[in-house]
């Protein structure tokens, strides 16, 4: 009787979400994917002001205006720095997060924030716009390494039935830097020519938080186990992030993973690129990080002034239309979080591509028209903001979390690496060729983003499955008939059927 009280008291607690796991997930989300979304949109309103001590410094400098030409290319650099430091900072996660650990590698990414902060701070003291543009390459390291550490480090916290939710935490946290960047950014706070300085600067606050904060809460119990060979202190972070002593099912099922793990051996990012078993989740991951940058969101953010602009709406009100859309995006980001687990990350990615690529059409339409017809600019916003909405609770939050769910322990780090990689080089790119895209195609731009998402949403519906409530080893055997290979645990092979047999009798024993 006592057994099975002590039983029905593991399975009423299994899944909840504890003060630990709860505070972990915001202060690593705050720390380092705040900063991610704030760096994205603070250099946006400011801009005018910035290209101003730039022509100013260089007339100080050489006793002549700053040409035309190079003043747009400083400021080009400028914005695009940040993608192109994303994706230095990408290449180095596979081995941070192998040798310092998930929780490790977050501490560490601190420094590529502090330092850029103070750096940006004083650039107008110092009267040097270089100090601007290597602050945002290094400001740029942290975020590459932010978007995909804080998803695998929450991702291996989590219990399965939250892993969808939790994940979608770091994207809220990114979306909501966006926010603050862009209320901090109205003229009248410090989008003007005596605050942007600070505006800047104020990114390095989180870091320090974070730093001074998550060297209380554990480490991946995942990470301890699989790869560090720490029983006794993987244990116990997971009896702490679960909140009950009895873990002994989620122990068996990540040595199990772990068997798997052994007879496979650790991946490389070449290997994974050569690992049949592993083929079609690392076409998967390409496909959606493309689909998810390639779609155009970042051509709304970096240009949402122009693009309001060009839709009629006043100069002096675009400030507060893009706060607006900032806000929607949080909302719909919010409700992303509530939604996952019973809609399913599948349905969210499909139901998303497709608002994106119906929006881009309609603000084709709406903006070829907009000179002729009275009310087409307040269309204009409201495919933004359609668009805005269709991104937030699909292509941006739920590539990561799949990305999580569709590898292994072993293979997890290379394929963030792959993915991040992908992620920021498409950042980079739209974030450099929109403006010439713009100029030569005008409202016809739209159409190729369009034509993006519906190719990435008949991809995901024809090969990408449901991985909702699964655990990281069923999910590779979901993928394993589909890739025409065999499931390795132990010492032998394991056909899907027998491996799915020997990981549910596993949890039997253990439940038992």
């Amino acid at each position: 009787m006592k057994e099975s009280t002590e039983l029905d008291k593991s399975v009423e607690h299994r899944g909840r979400l504890t003060a630990v796991l709860a505070l972990a997930t915001l202060i690593s989300a705050f720390g380092s994917s705040f900063q991610y979304g704030y760096n994205v949109a603070a250099v946006n309103s400011p801009a005018p002001f910035m290209q101003q001590f730039y022509n100013k410094t260089y007339t100080d400098r050489y006793k002549e205006p700053m040409g035309e030409d190079l003043l747009t290319l400083l400021w080009s650099l400028s914005v695009s720095m940040y993608p192109l430091g994303g994706f230095f900072g990408s290449l180095m996660v596979a081995p941070l997060v192998n040798k310092l650990g998930r929780k490790g590698t977050l501490l560490f990414n601190n420094i590529f924030s502090i330092v850029p902060a103070i750096m940006m701070g004083v650039s107008e003291i110092a009267k040097s716009y270089e100090i601007i543009i290597v602050a945002r390459v290094i400001v740029g390291i942290c975020a590459g390494l932010s978007s995909n550490v804080v998803p695998m480090y929450l991702g291996e916290l989590a219990p399965k039935n939250l892993r969808g939710a939790i994940g979608i935490v770091p994207q809220l946290f990114i979306t909501i830097g966006i926010l603050a960047a862009q209320v901090m950014g109205i003229r009248n706070i410090l989008g003007n020519s005596t605050g942007w300085t600070i505006l800047l600067g104020l990114t390095g606050i989180p870091a320090v938080i974070e730093l001074v904060l998550l060297p209380f809460f554990p480490e991946s119990p995942r990470y301890m186990l699989i790869q560090k060979r720490d029983e006794k202190n993987s244990r116990k972070a997971l009896q702490r992030l679960r909140g009950w002593d009895d873990v002994d099912a989620e122990m068996e099922e990540m040595c199990l993973e772990d068997q798997s793990e052994q007879a496979e051996g650790r991946l490389s990012v070449l290997s994974l690129l050569s690992q049949r078993s592993l083929r079609w989740q690392l076409v998967s991951i390409i496909i959606m990080n493309m689909g998810q940058q390639l779609s155009g969101v970042n051509a709304i953010y970096y240009y949402a002034d122009s693009i309001y602009g060009s839709a009629g709406v006043n100069e002096k009100d675009v400030q507060y239309v893009t706060v607006g859309t900032g806000a929607v995006n949080v909302f719909m980001t919010i409700a992303a979080v509530f939604i996952v687990e019973s809609s399913g990350r599948w349905l969210l990615l499909l139901l998303g591509f497709g608002i994106c690529c119906g929006a881009c059409v309609l603000l084709t339409v709406a903006l070829n028209f907009q000179e002729s017809v009275s009310w087409m600019p307040y269309i204009s916003i409201a495919c933004v903001i359609i668009y805005v909405i269709g991104h937030a609770i699909g292509p941006s939050p739920i590539p990561s979390v799949v990305t999580t769910e569709m590898f292994r322990q072993s293979a997890r780090p290379a394929a963030f690496m792959v993915g991040g990689s992908v992620h920021w080089i498409c950042n980079f790119a739209v974030g450099l060729i929109f403006p010439f895209m713009e100029r030569g195609l005008g409202p016809y731009s739209f159409i190729i983003f369009s034509v993006i998402c519906l190719v990435t949403l008949i991809y995901i519906w024809m090969v990408v499955p449901e991985t909702k409530n699964k655990t990281f080893l069923e999910v590779s055997q979901m993928f394993a008939e589909r890739n025409k290979t065999e499931i390795k645990v132990g010492d032998g092979d394991l056909p899907l059927k027998d491996s799915k047999e020997s990981l549910e009798s596993a949890e039997k024993i253990t439940a038992f």
